[in-house]
């Protein structure tokens, strides 16, 4: 099998601001995979959190590439994942077990979600996020995405003044009344003021709230979901299988994203161990593009929360084939991911 990578700038449409960050661009690293005149894709984007730059992206890809390199075919080699993405970064192995899914779908004539055990082509009502801005334009972006057919919005918080974000969240729901919202602090708000916050949250109609403190105290996020009034779903503090395990069943979600867990087989287990356990799934995701959001979209009717929207928060979209316009997510029936280049112009490559 020959490997090669390729880079492309992903610019958001406009920029994105958390309680820790402002996003405005990405680099996405792509691998592709080919034997036999087929081709298999799969994408790894920047992070600052998660300490991943283009250079060590492409550093680890190269080498999972010369892994790659050494088996038969891409079915024995996506067998044999474990030993081709040893000790690399989860969103290196999941670009790795996406671009081989890809592949090996096509061979098989199949779509990924038959390969990951799904019969019917999952679709899914997506989240779609507003970031951390004033209460006037959070509206009118909420209105505007209603008008467009979302149900689900996750408003960002955790703005130095809590009434900041309340107000924010007052502005989305009088602007679009029959969305359900989540809302994401990304671990901004204090221990201290964690109980009263979801207390008036809840009385928003707010329908879940993601890692609201800081990551790093597991077992005192799950005291705080004990007496929550509504529903937490741990994310900085839910990366791994191993912190899933410890978390089940003590938080109400854990936010699986392909990227921090690993890729498709790794989110398959999180939600195989969670499952019964009182704790849903929800699947997240990075800002990226249509390529790297498809395969967490073939496993998408597994999940109780969807938010898929990376590749939504773009100005150019390098690929389709998943949707999401309209609020609605949809894995293709195509073989493989089931995504192809965008008919428009794409972004120029970068230089590692």
């Amino acid at each position: 099998m020959k490997c090669a990578l390729t880079t492309v700038e992903l610019r958001l449409a406009e920029p994105l601001r958390i309680s820790r960050s402002t996003t405005t661009a990405r680099h996405a690293v792509r691998l592709s995979v080919g034997h036999q005149g087929l081709h298999g894709h799969g994408e790894a984007v920047t992070s600052v959190y998660y300490g991943l730059d283009t250079g060590a992206l492409h550093q680890w890809l190269q080498r999972s590439s010369r892994a790659l390199a050494r088996f038969p075919d891409p079915e024995t080699a996506l067998a044999a994942l474990p030993e081709i993405a040893t000790d690399a970064p989860p969103a290196v192995t999941a670009a790795v077990e996406s671009a081989l899914l890809d592949l090996v779908g096509k061979r098989a004539g199949k779509p990924a979600h038959r390969l990951l055990g799904a019969a019917a082509a999952p679709t899914a009502a997506t989240a779609r996020t507003i970031g951390i801005t004033t209460p006037s334009r959070a509206a009118a972006l909420a209105g505007r995405l209603a008008d467009q057919g979302f149900t689900v919005l996750k408003v960002k918080a955790g703005s130095a003044d809590p009434e900041d974000d309340i107000a924010r969240v007052r502005a989305v729901r009088a602007a679009a009344p029959g969305v359900r919202l989540l809302l994401d602090p990304n671990g901004g708000w204090s221990r201290s003021a964690a109980p009263r916050l979801l207390g008036r949250f809840a009385e928003l109609g707010v329908e879940a709230v993601e890692q609201p403190v800081a990551p790093g105290d597991p077992e005192g996020l799950a005291r705080l979901a004990a007496r929550s009034p509504l529903p937490v779903v741990a994310d900085e503090d839910a990366v791994s299988f191993e912190d899933a395990r410890r978390l089940a069943g003590r938080v109400h979600g854990i936010n699986v994203k392909l990227a921090k867990c690993g890729g498709p087989g790794a989110a398959l287990r999180i939600a195989a161990l969670i499952a019964g356990s009182g704790t849903d799934l929800m699947l997240g995701c990075l800002t990226a593009s249509s390529l790297g959001i498809a395969p967490a979209v073939h496993l998408a009717d597994r999940a109780r929360w969807t938010d898929l929207d990376g590749h939504l928060l773009l100005a150019h979209d390098p690929w389709t084939g998943i949707g999401g316009d309209d609020g609605t997510v949809r894995a293709s029936a195509r073989p493989g991911l089931g995504v192809h280049p965008s008919p428009a112009p794409a972004p120029a490559e970068v230089r590692p």
